[in-house]
């Protein structure tokens, strides 16, 4: 299996069937890449891994100035409706589970402006690499020896997360639910 680390869904590390969804997972992560103007992951020189998705999920989820999360590049000169809409339809589509991500035409709708989600929970994944940054190793071997790049971390896959709902506007607990697509 090859990949880009924190760009390949979970399930291709489950073993469980890939389907469309697993594209949603890695348009996510870009889009946070799109926002933030660089990788999503880096490594401090204090041996930390700052994950650019997770931090975004704190500010949407906690409040806060989005304008922090903005490419240094654009001097905080943004759409603030836009940018969190990005980063909300970010959020969806980097749910553990995939039949919680959307379909990537309601993600284009949303993007648009034609569909208004709410904050989803903050993905399982993304909540474990916040509580314990300090035990996240990431490495990578060598491909000219034809291993991929590995992540390693104190994860366990999480359970659904979502109710299922038949309109895009009914509200959950969660925010919004997209159902279970498959």
């Amino acid at each position: 299996m090859r990949g880009t680390r924190g760009y390949l869904a979970p399930e291709w590390i489950t073993g469980v069937a890939i389907t469309a969804k697993a594209d949603v997972y890695s348009y996510g992560m870009m889009l946070f890449e799109f926002v933030s103007g660089r990788r999503n992951s880096e490594q401090s020189g204090d041996g930390k891994v700052h994950f650019f998705p997770t931090w975004a999920a704190k500010k949407l989820t906690e409040g806060g100035d989005l304008l922090e999360l903005l490419d240094p590049r654009l001097g905080r000169d943004a759409d603030m409706e836009e940018l969190t809409r990005m980063c909300r339809v970010a959020c969806w589509c980097v749910q553990d589970e995939e039949r919680d991500r959307p379909p990537m035409g309601q993600v284009v709708q949303i993007l648009e402006g034609v569909l208004d989600v709410n904050m989803p929970r903050v993905p399982r994944s993304l909540q474990v690499l916040a509580d314990n940054q300090e035990q996240i190793v990431f490495f990578t071997e060598s491909s000219s020896s034809g291993q991929s790049s590995q992540a390693k971390s104190n994860t366990s896959t999480a359970s659904s997360q979502s109710k299922s709902t038949t309109s895009m506007n009914s509200n959950t607990e969660a925010g919004m639910s997209w159902g279970h697509f498959d």
